[in-house]
């Protein structure tokens, strides 16, 4: 179906606690990233609804490849998103988060605004982000599309990017101010790897769905 490319691998160690922080513009994005991750030596793990580590055959391979379940629902029982990055500082783990929380909405699919999640889980345990953009997996599975194009094998490119400089906001309180001084941060990090490997420029002013009457969840129309 593909044919990978990865710039700048030894950028993600081969040891200790690291978020991943990728752009997202398929479905089949998960897919690309997870074999990136494992080609460069690290065991990729996603966080995913604690609801579908209960279904019979999911949940069990979603277990047995390392996936992190989360609840989502505060009345339920179980890990958030932040006690679970805290085992990944145990564990010397990481964890790959995607910081736009869903496809980008911005017409030529440059990264758009990001949500605070991966910035929160950083700031209160420490761990290092580390940026990575990927281009090409738009010719696999089109945005919201339903079928996936097997041949001719498409080119995808990743690039591996060098930790997120957060060290100006140590000793801040992951408050609203932080988190999203951290955030912007994070995807200025991520469009730079993209603009090298799309040999552009990114538009001077990120994409925010609530400014072009978007829903920021759900498939939508472009």
């Amino acid at each position: 179906m593909m044919k990978i490319t990865i710039v700048d691998a030894h950028k993600l160690p081969k040891t200790g606690p690291f978020i991943l922080a990728p752009n997202h513009f398929s479905e089949i994005d998960p897919i690309v990233i997870g074999i990136a991750t494992w080609k460069i030596g690290r065991f990729p793990r996603f966080m995913a609804k604690a609801s579908l580590f209960r279904i019979p055959i999911v949940g069990r391979l979603l277990r047995a490849s390392g996936q992190i379940p989360v609840e989502r629902e505060g009345s339920l029982r179980g890990k958030g998103p932040i006690e679970a990055a805290g085992d990944l500082v145990t564990t010397g783990s990481g964890v790959i988060v995607y910081p736009e929380g869903t496809l980008t909405r911005d017409p030529e699919m440059w990264p758009m605004r990001g949500k605070t999640g991966a910035a929160r889980m950083a700031l209160t345990h420490g761990l290092p982000v580390i940026p990575v953009a990927h281009w090409g997996t738009q010719h696999v599975m089109a945005r919201y599309a339903k079928k996936v194009s097997f041949f001719p094998p498409k080119k995808i490119t990743i690039k591996v990017g060098d930790v997120v400089d957060l060290s100006e906001l140590d000793g801040h309180a992951p408050d609203s101010a932080a988190l999203t001084r951290a955030t912007s941060l994070i995807m200025d990090a991520i469009t730079r790897e993209l603009e090298d490997i799309r040999h552009e420029k990114a538009p001077t002013e990120r994409w925010d769905p609530t400014k072009h009457n978007q829903k920021e969840t759900g498939r939508f129309e472009s």
